[in-house]
């Protein structure tokens, strides 16, 4: 863990001199990448690479400032590179200034406070040159390097083994999902969705965002949660069905999900309600798993109408088997959950950890500002 004064033990009383941005560096417009071959040199714009060509224009360390748009995104690079005019490369003079020391104070300044744009974020090289940076000792510009490329490295570390989990949670899921959810001709009767479930559609009303009274009751539409209002219309354990939409072909969200407690339903879910959990949530793992193109009307606006959704031929276990194929899918949902959720949260920490700790570490005194 770095203490407050370990900045102060890695200056070890050597002085901080701060000097202008344009005494150190050399700001370098980009050039036109159009009629180039393509090759391995990546392009960059202000948002990122953009293309990977055949020549550079740079072949050092060098810091990457937009000039215009995502002004924010700061790049470092070993090189070569080849940028084009949204974006800047720097010539730094390494006697003085390690470039990615550079590129890690450049990440703690607030770039939007230096922009000159009207509509399009932009900097200039006028206003960059007048920025004061610090210039500590090499040996102690590496030091610091040294620590917050670490933090980066373990970070990523980190998120490599929380996604390689979730993803082999995510597939141990889908297989038990499907092997818990086939069933053999004659296992199992089956019954139509309108058969097992009520269908409260009619009940169903929608609110144009001007006219919805801002509360803490969820407002439900295709996909989830699109508002909270006021007042509600449905009270209770609901399974909603999404009714139209890309994703009912896409499925890059669930299309049956659960609702419970006070709620409001617009006209684009459809609202289910069966008699017992294991049911609602047997359905639910089941609309989930099959293919529902059959029962998909509309190519330029997918919809699942009710006529078509009560059709759905669902399998009906028996309800101690029912039980047990619920409990299980839950366990496996709940786990896949906390670690998608988890996921962000613990990014989010290690984020603040670092960001926490690169500030420390190049929270320089100014007394010795240069005129």
């Amino acid at each position: 863990m770095i203490k407050p004064n370990y900045l102060e033990k890695l200056l070890e009383g050597d002085k901080v001199e701060w000097k202008k941005l344009g005494e150190v560096i050399i700001i370098k417009n980009g050039k036109d990448w159009k009629g180039l071959n393509t090759g391995n040199v990546p392009v960059y714009g202000s948002g990122g690479v953009m293309a990977f060509v055949d020549k550079f224009v740079y072949d050092k360390p060098t810091v990457l400032i937009p000039r215009k748009g995502s002004i924010t995104n700061i790049f470092y690079v070993e090189g070569p590179i080849w940028n084009v005019d949204t974006i800047y490369y720097t010539e730094i003079d390494t006697d003085q200034l390690a470039p990615k020391f550079f590129y890690y104070y450049m990440k703690t300044i607030d770039l939007m406070k230096l922009d000159t744009g009207s509509g399009r974020p932009s900097l200039t090289q006028a206003i960059l040159n007048e920025l004061r940076v610090p210039i500590p000792p090499l040996k102690v510009q590496e030091e610091i390097v040294g620590i917050l490329d670490t933090f980066t490295e373990l970070t990523a570390e980190l998120t490599a083994e929380l996604t390689a989990e979730l993803t082999a949670r995510k597939k141990q899921y889908t297989y038990y999902r499907n092997k818990l959810l086939t069933f053999e001709e004659g296992e199992v009767e089956w019954k139509p969705l309108g058969e097992i479930a009520e269908n409260l559609d009619s009940i169903r009303k929608p609110i144009t965002s001007g006219l919805r009274a801002f509360g803490d009751i969820p407002y439900y539409g295709a996909s989830g949660i699109v508002d909270y209002v006021k007042d509600y219309i449905f009270e209770g354990d609901f399974l909603l069905v999404s009714e139209d939409g890309a994703n009912l072909v896409a499925r890059s969200t669930p299309i049956a999900f659960s609702a419970s407690g006070k709620i409001w339903v617009n006209n684009h879910a459809h609202v289910l309600k069966f008699k017992t959990y294991e049911e609602r949530r047997f359905v639910e793992f089941y609309l989930n798993h099959i293919d529902l193109t059959p029962y998909i009307s509309g190519a330029a606006q997918p919809k699942l109408n009710q006529k078509n959704l009560n059709s759905i031929m669902v399998p009906n276990p028996l309800p101690l088997q029912k039980k047990r194929i619920v409990s299980i899918l839950d366990k496996f949902d709940a786990l896949s959950s906390s670690i998608t959720e988890g996921l962000p949260r613990e990014m989010e920490l290690r984020q603040k950890q670092y960001e926490y700790y690169r500030d420390m570490l190049l929270s320089f005194p100014k007394s010795e500002v240069k005129a």
